[in-house]
């Protein structure tokens, strides 16, 4: 199982704070760290948000081995061919360890606070799906040109290409609903999803498989992952505490699905998931301050 360190960077973050969590993701053994690409604050009612790609591009510089990327960058944020670039900056400037994450955009606030139109799902959808396809192509096509319903190109040749070949693995996400499944069989390298039960989790990956082999993928390609919180402790007692001031945070109650206990339950839980078919987990960190936790998220790839 490969382990990820995923942060809220809405949650008022800070530059420094970026510093040390990816210093503490690399001593600490994980396999990247991610982060979401939000303005505005979710969980809580105002916070600072650093722009996710240029904080991205600042930790390259500053890291050597693990993998950085979004879950995820929203279509209503950026043009396809701004986004493609950026991640393509991100990737030379780490050497070759950058991944991006796409999605259609969910959070009302975000765009009514920062000017982005917020379309129906569908339109929002259809924006998304088409963005996939341009972000692609511009890092894998010489002088083409797109004529979608919402993006125009003429001759598009984006330089440079990425490190990455054929390009920075892509991931998409989601419940893997047919239309979602599809697209992610025809462009991506793996498909996220939030927490449920196993049986559910198992499902989606037959969904996966089943779509990657309606368009001649081989099932078992499309890597699934799954992003979920975690609170993890040497102890019942420090698990205790690491629960308690999550939930002070998030004013709420964890869910059954995610990720609590002491270092040897969550290999078990590891396990679990690993029997019906995740092979990659995103470690939602709320507490973004508790480096300890981080190390501790580490001696799970060590087992």
């Amino acid at each position: 199982m490969r382990v990820c360190l995923m942060i809220e960077g809405q949650e008022g973050v800070t530059w420094d704070e970026w510093v040390a969590l990816a210093r503490a993701a690399e001593d600490a053994g994980l396999d990247g760290l991610f982060r979401s690409d939000h303005y505005s604050a979710i969980i809580r009612s105002v916070a600072g948000s650093l722009d996710a790609w240029a904080t991205l591009a600042g930790l390259a510089a500053l890291t050597r081995r693990i993998r950085l990327g979004t879950l995820v960058s929203p279509a209503t944020f950026r043009h396809p061919s701004v986004l493609a670039r950026m991640a393509v900056t991100v990737d030379h400037i780490s050497g070759g360890r950058v991944e991006l994450g796409m999605g259609a955009g969910w959070f009302d606030r975000d765009h009514t606070e920062n000017g982005f139109p917020f379309y129906d799902v569908k339109r929002r959808f259809d924006i998304f799906a088409e963005q996939v396809e341009v972000v692609v192509r511009s890092w894998t096509e010489d002088g083409f040109d797109h004529d979608g319903a919402n993006y125009t190109l003429r001759d598009q040749d984006a330089l440079p290409r990425p490190v990455q070949k054929p390009h920075p693995p892509l991931i998409l996400g989601g419940r893997a609903k047919p239309r979602s499944a599809a697209l992610a069989a025809r462009f991506a390298a793996e498909y996220n999803t939030l927490g449920a039960p196993l049986d559910e989790l198992e499902q989606r990956g037959r969904r996966l498989d089943d779509a990657c082999a309606a368009v001649g993928r081989e099932p078992g390609t499309l890597v699934h992952s799954l992003m979920t919180t975690c609170v993890v402790g040497r102890d019942a007692a420090e698990v205790a505490e690491r629960r308690r001031r999550v939930e002070d945070l998030t004013a709420g109650p964890l869910g059954e699905e995610d990720l609590v206990g002491t270092v040897d339950e969550l290999l078990e839980q590891f396990a679990e998931l690993e029997a019906v078919g995740i092979r990659r987990v995103f470690l939602q960190h709320l507490d973004h301050r508790d480096l300890e936790a981080v190390a501790l998220m580490g001696e799970l790839t060590q087992a």
